[in-house]
């Protein structure tokens, strides 16, 4: 596989850190498309636990080059800081590389969000308050600032002053805050340059010529194909293209350069934050999946919602992303179940669905149609091959490959990196 992408098929939070860390040890490049500090990847090795939010996972191999697309939207202080816990772990940073049109998270995207969604009260989104719907606004509204700006104090300058007339108004005439001044923030951002400059490049350029020259390269997603901003659960979504669509037009590739598309599902189903959730439970079997799966969201530490796997929602993913396989996590946390249940189709509003609903009152009152199946009540921790696994499990992975009509080909059964089953 020269070029494989690895996205999340269902609201985040699917475990792709550590799998975006199987594939790149035999990857060259590992290159990070779409999203902000806002999407956190988790990666254990042995005793350590590395929890990374902007870096491209890859970054944990000394060969792989991992690099930071124009898709994607950069707070220049969160990202050196990760770097810099890196660095003091003995992990080297020297290899990354940014795009030079990668836009810029400004103090006041920050502000406005944390603004906005307190505003919105009982309709919040749940935004991790860090500045990336609002920097994405910039970015379609043309009025962003991006890393290349930095190399040209004039032009940054100019940008972020007149960007300011605008959000101030909006500051203190609609919120009731004080003004931001733009020395202030020239003078931190500016400061950013000359510590970003030796990782700044032509990204796309890069990543073609390593497809080119027959490299590997793995592109890793943030967020799931359920948060996307076209194809998500909107308005309850983030603010970019986390489906292999966004691959594309963030890196600046074509389609022909793509060899396979990696679903990442877990074994059940989570997700941070407001919005629909046909399956989600909310009883002790619910607080048991989230207790036994540590499922706290790595960049908030907010308390994850859970329910049970949704084949309606991971059918769609496979659709919107023609994923060629599965790559299912958390097997293990099931085993604590006497018997485990797949949502297969919805009831709402007198009418049956086998697909999933793109209309927003449809899918609030979405009610799960269930088929239930027996669980296996044995640690699987240790199991290294899929004809090892008890007879129950394998029927249950069995079932979610008849349902998608897509192969499940890894399997991992807990979260270190060698807690895995490969069937390829």
């Amino acid at each position: 596989m020269t070029a494989t992408i690895v996205l999340g098929a269902q609201w985040g939070d699917e475990g792709k850190g550590r799998v975006v860390d199987h594939f790149s040890k035999n990857a060259d490049m590992a290159v990070r498309f779409q999203g902000g500090n806002n999407a956190g990847h988790t990666i254990v090795i042995g005793e350590e636990k590395f929890a990374l939010s902007m870096t491209p996972s890859g970054v944990l191999y000394p060969h792989v080059t991992p690099v930071i697309a124009s898709g994607t939207v950069i707070d220049p202080k969160a990202l050196l800081n990760e770097l810099a816990m890196l660095n003091e772990r003995g992990i080297t940073t020297s290899k990354l590389r940014i795009s030079s049109n990668a836009h810029l998270i400004m103090p006041y995207h920050r502000k406005m969000d944390a603004i906005q969604e307190r505003y919105l009260g009982r309709n919040q989104i749940g935004t991790t308050k860090k500045g990336i719907g609002p920097a994405y606004t910039d970015k379609f509204a043309r009025s962003g600032i991006r890393v290349q700006d930095l190399f040209d104090p004039k032009i940054f300058r100019d940008k972020l002053t007149l960007s300011l007339v605008e959000k101030n108004k909006i500051l203190t005439r609609v919120y009731n805050q004080l003004p931001m001044d733009a020395d202030e923030i020239a003078t931190e951002y500016l400061g950013y340059a000359e510590q970003l400059m030796p990782f700044v490049t032509d990204t796309s350029l890069l990543v073609w010529e390593a497809i080119n020259d027959g490299k590997t390269v793995v592109f890793e997603g943030g967020q799931g194909t359920l948060l996307d901003v076209d194809h998500g659960t909107y308005p309850f979504v983030t603010s970019s293209n986390p489906t292999a669509g966004g691959v594309l037009t963030g890196t600046g590739i074509g389609p022909k350069a793509i060899d396979e598309v990696i679903g990442v599902s877990k074994a059940y189903l989570t997700r941070v934050g407001t919005g629909p959730f046909p399956t989600e439970l909310l009883d002790e079997t619910g607080d048991r999946m989230i207790d036994l799966g540590h499922e706290y969201g790595v960049v908030t530490g907010r308390r994850r919602r859970a329910g049970w796997l949704d084949v309606v929602a991971l059918r769609y993913a496979v659709r919107i992303n023609s994923l060629t396989s599965i790559f299912l996590t958390k097997l293990d946390i099931l085993s604590a179940f006497d018997e485990i249940k797949v949502c297969v189709g919805y009831t709402s509003l007198g009418e049956q669905y086998s697909e999933f609903p793109r209309q927003q009152r449809v899918l609030y009152n979405c009610q799960p149609i269930y088929e239930t199946l027996p669980g296996w009540r044995t640690d699987i921790t240790d199991t290294r091959a899929y004809v090892d696994l008890p007879k129950e499990a394998q029927q249950y992975i069995e079932f979610i490959e008849d349902q998608l009509r897509t192969p499940c080909d890894w399997i991992s059964v807990g979260p270190e990196r060698e807690q895995l089953l490969t069937r390829r």
